[in-house]
């Protein structure tokens, strides 16, 4: 059977759904396709002309390369296809973005057929997606004195291919669509159990929000022929929890523009809104694909004579409507003004911070890729020419306060700065373009991830980057068909790429899962590092890391660079002394709530939080960090003391090591460059040439939020508050109660102990309290499912050595067993306790799901509806509580919220995870966990 009558039978399946034919990325299927165009009489040869054409893939698949291969022959009349003109295939050509398209361009450019090489030539100087080998070429033929290769060189110095776009339409006429009301994650966008489909962008775009909303923005676009459609969070933040760029993806493909006709699915420049404006992860995405992200402030607080918000009898301000967005508002947003009008010309929202001049360039260029790439160019044609490139793309913004200090962010960001005036100090604000040390790719990402390397040409890991992952935490869960299909495709596309990957393409080692976030933690060796990872909780406790979409992770990977603004900081500090009783996630979560009670609005968002807990090593300081992502924060830095850090990097390097010992070294050697760098960074602390980060005392800072250890006097859980009369208010990670506010009532059906938030301490957590139930009692027994899910392998091999995981082991009534691995996900639970695999498991929500309806008290970071569980078809709301690990635990036991004596006398003599603030303790009040 061929391979075009497999592709039959899938487009009649596909048809069967609802959907078109899959988008060709296969060379082989390729080359049959041209096979029956060449065969005048071939009976699939009007369908195969259609799929060539429409239907087959850009940029560095190997599809790619089979059509730029027979256009090539088409334009040098070595192959006749009426359909296809000479004129037409370099139009094809144009369109396919780089690699194979752009090696066939500059073969017809530098060849000896002036016309046709003048009309290569044409084509070329709209292309921007242009490697070393590319240039090189160029370069060779210029210096040769080729007058064509000079031309091109001309116009990528002026920068045409930027130039000669059409500007952004002055005014855009938009139709206002209400998703959600309150915050809207990106699981309404793209959800977790879905992620499977992806890269499939007509298959995943079904997914978005229901079928029902899908329709109704179908029939906005018919009731309103040439408006767009803008997608809004009432009364709340769009885009909040991930970067998710297929969330985008989903917006852009039922309200944005086709980016190309000859590419089916790919569309881009989506509006989208929200009350309280876009997550600051999530419009970074927007911006990646030219769209616009609006902050309506179209609700504002009811003030009092004084000025003062009026609160209503739950001490929340009362909010008044300013202006409405119900569905079916048309809008004007006037891109010159920068504002946003109502159909009848009001001034409705000033929107100049959606309209920067680095942002203009994105939406002119179809997304920041095209600007990246076109910067580069611009700067070798001119290099190459000898000649000063004009100015045409936007100055990057340069802040600089005379005698002002630098936070922690402004000094990384200083010294990974490229391209800035030369010893220009900057401060937040300024656009910088910054070296990236440390990527990580997560696998249901990944994919998406590879697709966008392939659509920019790129081949190769840049060798500015340190350190690159590929994980297969998302989908350990469960090794069902659909992971089975995707997983080794995207570990040997990553391997051969240039990343250490959790799967061995060959074979060889053992398959890890361990949760990425854990493993980028331990390969940033460097605490003035920047790490880029597809994932939101990319929160290293070394360094400053952002998590981004797969296109931002893409360009990181290929370029080893990232552009953003220095951000503003928030510096936290702390006062005070643990109690004995609590945990170290109990000041995670008062930290935000100690925050919103000081400041009232949460300064955190959009920010750094710079946390200053110098005495946690990094396994413990990610526990905070991680949150940060739910506290909406940019990113996070955590200021460690010169010997805690080194006791960090030491651990890094071990577990680097095992790495290695495992066989997961790549053929780049770059895990035993990581230990040289750690080796580097280690010397160059105990020397005192370069101490752990700090920044200057005369820093300055957004805000300054002291919290208060001595407040913290019973654990805090993080509630979706699922019946607030409020919609707005429900599902935020804002409302942080302590366990009395339960009374010892609040039913808990499963506790889930995983995610990147709990580190090696808390497994033994639940060894140390199942030891002492058992001591009290005589035995031990689950009132609800007790899920355990260690982050990672070498937890696990720990715990063997130290005896903990036999009494887990002891307890329960499951245990993964990875030379036989689940096939189906989990349905329903039973009282008992079970041992998953390393990796996300519930957190992610993607495989393993909670029983419909449940109360889940979990560990993990995310309280979203439909997450973690989904709301009962009979009525019944699911909703996911996160507390510390002993609250799950002992929740599980008794099959609800304990009162604080039961909590107390659990925990006595258990080893919480302990926190000293710096300069009170000294660093022998490290957890004993390490």
């Amino acid at each position: 059977m061929s391979l075009y009558t497999d592709y039959l039978t899938e487009i009649e399946t596909r048809k069967e759904q609802g959907l078109a034919p899959k988008p060709i990325d296969d060379g082989a299927l390729t080359k049959e396709i041209i096979a029956q165009i060449r065969d005048t009489g071939n009976a699939h040869r009007a369908d195969s002309l259609n799929y060539f054409i429409y239907n087959t893939l850009p940029g560095t698949t190997s599809a790619a390369g089979e059509k730029a291969a027979f256009l090539k022959e088409i334009i040098l009349g070595e192959a006749d296809v009426p359909e296809i003109t000479p004129t037409f295939a370099f139009e094809l050509l144009s369109h396919m973005k780089g690699g194979p398209s752009v090696r066939v361009l500059l073969d017809l450019a530098l060849g000896d057929d002036l016309a046709i090489a003048e009309q290569a030539a044409e084509v070329l100087k709209t292309q921007v997606f242009l490697y070393e080998a590319d240039t090189d070429r160029l370069k060779a033929a210029h210096e040769a004195g080729n007058t064509i290769a000079d031309d091109i060189l001309q116009s990528y110095a002026k920068a045409e291919f930027f130039t000669k776009l059409p500007e952004v339409d002055e005014e855009i006429e938009v139709v206002t669509y209400i998703a959600a009301e309150g915050d809207i994650s990106t699981d309404l966008l793209s959800p977790g159990n879905q992620a499977h489909s992806r890269s499939d962008r007509e298959l995943h775009g079904k997914c978005m929000i229901s079928e029902s909303a899908q329709q109704e923005i179908q029939a906005l676009k018919l009731q309103h022929p040439g408006k767009r459609v803008m997608l809004i969070a009432e009364k709340g933040t769009m885009g909040v929890g991930s970067s998710r760029m297929s969330g985008v993806n989903n917006v852009a493909l039922w309200t944005g523009k086709q980016a190309s006709p000859y590419v089916p699915f790919v569309n881009y420049a989506p509006i989208i809104a929200g009350t309280n404006g876009i997550s600051p992860i999530f419009l970074t995405t927007v911006g990646v694909t030219g769209g616009i992200g609006v902050d309506l402030k179209n609700w504002v607080k009811k003030l009092d004579e004084d000025g003062k918000p009026i609160l209503n009898n739950d001490g929340n301000p009362i909010l008044e409507q300013a202006y409405s967005v119900e569905t079916g508002t048309v809008l004007k947003i006037n891109t010159r003004k920068k504002k946003l009008f109502s159909e009848d010309g009001d001034e409705l929202v000033d929107m100049s911070a959606s309209f920067t001049p680095q942002k203009v360039e994105f939406m002119k260029a179809g997304g920041s890729y095209a600007i990246v790439f076109g910067k580069k160019l611009q700067t070798f044609a001119a290099e190459t020419l000898g000649v000063e490139p004009p100015l045409v793309f936007a100055p990057s913004k340069e802040i600089s306060h005379e005698g002002q200090g630098l936070t922690a962010v402004e000094k990384i960001f200083n010294a990974n700065a490229r391209g800035t005036t030369p010893g220009k100090v900057l401060h937040a604000g300024s656009d910088v373009r910054v070296q990236v040390n440390i990527v990580g790719s997560q696998d249901t990402t990944g994919l998406m991830t590879s697709q966008e390397l392939e659509a920019m040409a790129a081949t190769v890991l840049s060798p500015s980057v340190d350190g690159a992952y590929q994980s297969g935490c998302h989908t350990a869960s469960v090794w069902d068909l659909k992971a089975q299909a995707n997983t080794p495709r995207l570990m040997a596309f990553m391997n051969k790429f240039g990343l250490v990957t959790a799967r061995d393409p060959k074979g060889q080692y053992h398959a890890m899962t361990d949760v990425i976030h854990k493993v980028l933690n331990d390969i940033t060796v460097d605490d003035w590092a920047i790490i880029i990872g597809g994932d939101s909780h990319t929160r290293m406790s070394k360094g400053v890391a952002f998590g981004a979409d797969s296109g931002t992770v893409a360009l990181a990977l290929a370029t080893g660079e990232a552009s953003m603004p220095i951000p503003e900081s928030v510096k936290v500090t702390f006062k005070g002394k643990m109690a004995e009783h609590m945990d170290f996630r109990d000041v995670v979560h008062a930290t935000q709530s100690q925050m919103l009670q000081q400041f009232g609005d949460n300064v955190f968002q959009g920010r750094i939080i710079e946390v200053h807990i110098g005495t946690l090593l990094a396994d413990q300081a990610f526990t905070y960090t991680d949150w940060t992502a739910e506290m909406k924060a940019k990113a996070s830095i955590c200021i460690s003391e010169d010997e805690t850090l080194i006791e960090s990097l030491e651990i890094a390097k071990s577990r680097i090591q095992i790495m290695i010992d495992k066989g997961m070294e790549h053929e780049n050697g770059m895990l035993a460059k990581l230990i040289g760098i750690a080796d580097k960074r280690i010397t160059e602390i105990r020397s005192g040439e370069k101490p752990a980060l700090k920044p200057d005392d005369n820093a300055k800072y957004f805000a300054e939020v002291v919290v208060d250890l001595d407040a913290i006097n019973e654990p805090m859980i993080a509630d979706p508050d699922v019946n607030n009369i409020d919609v707005s208010k429900r599902y935020t990670h804002d409302t942080i109660r302590p366990i009395s506010f339960y009374k010892a009532e609040k039913k808990v059906d499963l506790g889930f102990v995983g995610s990147c938030m709990v580190h090696k301490g808390d497994v033994k957590i639940v060894a140390q309290m199942l030891r002492n139930l058992e001591k009290d009692a005589g035995k031990v027994e689950f009132k609800a499912p007790l899920v355990v899910a260690a982050p990672t392998y070498n937890i696990i091999d720990e715990l063997k050595e130290e005896g903990d995981w036999e009494v887990l082991q002891k307890y329960s009534g499951f245990e993964f067993d990875d030379s036989d691995p689940k096939s189906k996900a989990r349905t329903e639970y039973e009282n008992i306790l079970y041992l998953e695999r390393p990796g996300c498991n519930l957190c992610m929500g993607n495989q393993e799901k909670a029983a419909k309806g449940d109360t889940v008290l979990a560990t993990s970071t995310r309280l979203f509806k439909g997450r973690v569980v989904e709301d009962a078809d009979g009525g019944k709301k699911g909703e996911s509580l996160l507390a510390s690990t002993p609250v799950v635990v002992l929740s599980a036991i008794l099959g609800r919220t304990p009162t604080i004596d039961e909590y107390k006398s659990a925990v006595d003599g258990i080893d919480l995870t302990k926190f000293a603030p710096p300069k009170q303790a000294p660093i022998d009040t490290l957890s004993v966990h390490f």
